[in-house]
């Protein structure tokens, strides 16, 4: 295949670019600024400034409370594992609770782990979602028992971006004495996100899904919230997650929050004007459908199914045209079943091969979104030409 002329990177859902202030800032920490900061000589202890400040954003970031904890881990997936295995030795493997809520859309560090804990005998709601893609705080109320330990539900969906009702279930779990995680996700860098509005007590994260590196995210956990180490060792985090601090990622991502934060309302006014371009042209298209009303969804995200085409002949179109989407999750892409979302809101089974995901960034341009509209038609138009199904 012929390298194409264009690039243009839509699937930030995924991941996104290092924003180039936070590489800039982190490289000083590899080769200059390089010492463990729990040494006491000079080269640890000029550090700690840096790691202090790096932690502000991470607060700031999310509005935790000084006496909260923020937890330095690997990504969200073992933030995710941390809170669900976790609660699993605190509390449900002694058997006086052993239930646990999230929904059937959950990224697969949660579905994956609960199933785990299902073979250990923890039982598990999944609660369904409506055909607009959104939870109905109902079904969670009607669902939770006496022997309910945790909920887990997601701020925002991956695949759809749309944003659950967290200030609501959140209120429900205080007031029924549950605790309450969530995968923030696909929400940071894209909505304000307050650990203090939603009264959750653990909230997941990942730096490279808001211009972070990859390899690093955190797990805030609300005071008086006991919850088992995963990594025992050294007394590194309070002896909550042992290992040595990763200096340079941290300083990134926590440089990345703050700009982050910094550029939410160009991520409401800006991404959100670009994204709705792009998605209005693409309805004028006959047999093309977007999943969820966009007031609901995140500012980036575009899930749409093209009747007649199947998702990865599209996005292998888009691929010779330089733009990157997905047909979901990236921690699923081999999987080439139905998308597992176009399932749980009840699309048809050939509709639910269909599902392309767009997911922009603040560094995304006008240009690019005029040029994907245009490949966008011409790729939609050579592929129902050859389809068995349209």
């Amino acid at each position: 295949m012929a390298k194409p002329n264009k690039r243009v990177y839509l699937d930030n859902n995924a991941t996104t670019m290092l924003d180039p202030k936070a590489k800039e800032l982190m490289d000083l920490y590899f080769c200059e600024k390089y010492g463990n900061p729990n040494s006491l000589h000079l080269f640890g202890t000029e550090i700690h400034s840096i790691i202090r400040e790096s932690f502000n954003h991470l607060y700031e970031g999310i509005n935790a409370r000084d006496e909260d904890d923020i937890i330095i881990t690997s990504c969200a997936t073992e933030s995710n594992n941390w809170v669900l295995k976790g609660v699993y030795f605190d509390i449900l493997r002694f058997g006086e609770k052993n239930h646990i809520i999230t929904t059937e859309v959950e990224h697969p560090a949660i579905l994956s782990t609960c199933k785990f804990l299902e073979d250990l005998g923890v039982e598990v709601t999944y609660l369904p979602i409506g055909e607009n893609g959104v939870l109905q705080v109902e079904a969670l109320k009607s669902t939770i028992t006496e022997k309910t330990a945790l909920v887990s539900i997601m701020w925002a969906n991956n695949e759809t971006g749309i944003i659950f009702p967290l200030e609501e279930i959140g209120a429900i779990c205080k007031q029924r004495g549950v605790l309450f995680h969530t995968d923030a996700v696909q929400a940071i860098g894209k909505i304000p996100v307050d650990v203090q509005k939603i009264q959750a007590d653990f909230l997941s994260f990942s730096a490279h899904k808001f211009h972070g590196p990859k390899g690093i995210g955190g797990l805030y956990i609300r005071k008086g919230v006991e919850l088992t180490p995963l990594f025992h060792g050294g007394e590194h985090m309070s002896g909550r997650r042992s290992g040595t601090l990763n200096v340079p990622y941290i300083v990134a991502m926590g440089e990345a929050m703050r700009q982050a934060t910094l550029h939410l309302d160009f991520e409401r006014n800006n991404v959100r004007r670009l994204r709705d371009k792009l998605e209005d042209e693409l309805l004028k298209i006959e047999d093309v459908f977007v999943v969820g009303d966009r007031s609901l969804r995140v500012p980036n995200t575009i899930l749409v199914s093209i009747r007649g085409v199947e998702g990865e002949a599209m996005l292998w179109d888009l691929n010779k045209y330089g733009i990157a989407c997905s047909t979901g999750s990236a921690c699923a892409s081999e999987d080439l079943e139905a998308n597992p979302v176009m399932t749980a809101i009840g699309a048809d089974k050939e509709l639910a091969h269909t599902a392309v995901r767009i997911s922009l960034s603040r560094f995304n341009t006008e240009e690019e979104i005029d040029y994907t509209i245009d490949a966008f038609k011409k790729a939609i138009k050579r592929l129902r030409a050859i389809s068995s199904s349209y």
